[in-house]
């Protein structure tokens, strides 16, 4: 068996890396990999993503639902009004990541949203990266799956010019993954088909 899959007493083939954590697999089999459209949960994907750098995913998996409460659903029309009051309640709040500087970037970043929606969809400023198609990928090892890619470097660089922080090229791909613009799962675990299934129905 590759050492990027793992067999579980489900008898179904996954990826390796969420590893047997219920919360963690649970993630990989519905949400992972699965092509996003809607505006407001590509923003709030994108927004988790910045505050998981230097952190695994699984750390802000855990937190997200508090994540959901302390930033009003990440409805950017509630985010844009923050205040320095509301900041510092946040960095008191111990159900997130407590970072300054990422808690204002996301404020920053629900002005920038707000601006893109106004000419049109956070979705198609994104989307149109991939001419709106997911990218579908045939990886069977961890060398097969790229930290960045050209797309990955022109849509950080268009997110950085909008106004968006913490959208580096290592931190968009990964982003990309998560929210089904490309399919990154192993060509041997069960959701590789599934994943790409949903692609071709688009």
């Amino acid at each position: 068996m590759n050492a990027h899959l793992i067999v579980h007493p489900d008898g179904k083939t996954r990826c390796s890396w969420p590893g047997v954590d219920p919360l963690y697999v649970a993630y990989h089999d519905t949400d992972w990999g699965v092509p996003e459209f809607d505006d407001r949960a590509l923003f709030e994907k994108l927004i988790l993503d910045g505050f998981q750098a230097g952190l695994s995913w699984i750390t802000i998996l855990r937190k997200r639902d508090n994540f959901r409460s302390a930033f009003d659903g990440f409805r950017p029309e509630a985010i844009v009004h923050y205040g320095p009051e509301k900041i510092e309640a946040l960095m008191a709040d111990p159900g997130i990541i407590r970072n300054r500087s990422k808690i204002v970037s996301t404020v920053r970043s629900a002005r920038s949203y707000l601006d893109i929606m106004e000419k049109g969809s956070f979705s198609q400023f994104l989307w149109k990266h991939l001419d709106g198609r997911p990218q579908q990928n045939s990886p069977r090892d961890r060398g097969d799956v790229p930290t960045e890619t050209e797309t990955a470097r022109r849509m950080s660089k268009e997110l950085k010019q909008a106004g968006f922080n913490f959208v580096g090229p290592t931190i968009v791909y990964a982003f990309m993954q998560a929210v089904g613009m490309v399919n990154d799962h192993y060509v041997d675990c069960f959701r590789h088909e599934e994943v790409r299934a949903l692609g071709a129905r688009l």
